[in-house]
């Protein structure tokens, strides 16, 4: 039962909840491959705090309607530029990534350059399925931001008026 949701569950993945050790959980971006999820994170990229560095996330995927499905933990495994695994899936990586500046092969040679990681991330515990997901909302406060501003009140070209009876 479980090994075929999680299968199903990953092979319509396009963004999933993923939390490294200690981190919070993040939607991210990934492309299903081979019964594991595949995403880049790093400068230019997706942020991704820590899961570069983990071995192991939490990975938690939803259904079409955005229902939660399924909670998996995963083996985390960063792609080293150059090896076979590398030429293999970083150009698949490049040509589904949306708005990318450049060609698929700018792209993976940026990734290759710079601090950004290509990570694999496999599920490898039984995951936590329905009917056993949690009762609890897990709603937590919004994270603090320096991106909040005061908003003015629209401009208006003509005041309206009320009229007198």
């Amino acid at each position: 039962m479980t090994t075929e949701l999680v299968a199903e569950a990953i092979k319509k993945a396009g963004i999933a909840w993923i939390e490294a050790p200690g981190g919070p959980s993040l939607g991210l971006w990934v492309m299903p491959l081979d019964g594991a999820l595949l995403l880049v994170c790093g400068p230019g990229e997706q942020a991704a705090p820590g899961l570069a560095e983990a071995t192991r996330a939490s990975v938690r995927l939803r259904g079409d309607n955005g229902g939660l499905i399924v909670i998996v933990e995963a083996q985390v495994e960063r792609l080293t530029p150059g090896s076979d695994e590398w030429t293999e899936i970083a150009p698949q990586l490049a040509g589904k990534r949306l708005n990318a500046t450049g060609t698929a092969e700018q792209l993976v040679a940026r990734w290759a350059e710079s601090d950004c990681a290509v990570l694999r991330l496999t599920p490898v515990d039984e995951p936590i399925a329905a009917p056993h997901l949690p009762t609890a909302s897990q709603a937590e406060p919004p994270r603090e931001t320096p991106a909040r501003v005061k908003v003015r009140r629209p401009f208006r070209l003509h005041r309206v008026r009320k009229r007198k009876p």
